[in-house]
């Protein structure tokens, strides 16, 4: 059990990779990558552009506080098949956040966000109690 949660970390810090490619995609098509000044390129984005890269920096967000969940889960010698379970709830909500950012689905996009933050405190409080 233990090398699957480790796995979903591993998932989980790749994740933020895979919400660039749709922020450097809007990139390059607004006139082209700007390798020189690319957060200023980003910052005026608009539309789609506008939301991968807020979807690509909320990654980095919530990679902390997973990592942090997996961490405790480890550390206090709590990972059991329910902690496994979170993991996974976990990276499916932030596919499925990433989905219904760069499609523009709000209200869905906040649920499952939360869905996300609730497995991972979820599983840090698990720990603490376990």
């Amino acid at each position: 059990m233990l090398s699957t949660l480790l796995l979903t970390l591993f998932i989980a810090m790749l994740l933020p990779f895979l919400a660039k490619a749709p922020l450097a995609f809007a990139m390059q098509k607004a006139g082209g990558y700007d390798n020189k000044n690319p957060r200023e390129q980003q910052a005026a984005l608009k539309g789609f552009g506008q939301r991968a890269n807020a979807a690509h920096y909320n990654s980095f967000e919530a990679l902390i506080i997973y990592g942090c969940a997996v961490l405790s889960a480890v550390a206090l010698n709590a990972v059991d098949s329910t902690t496994v379970i979170l993991g996974w709830v976990f990276i499916a909500s932030r596919i499925l956040y990433y989905i219904c950012y760069w499609f523009d689905y709000a209200t869905p996009r906040s649920t499952v966000w939360l869905v996300g933050m609730i497995a991972a405190f979820g599983m840090a409080g698990r720990a603490l109690l376990y």
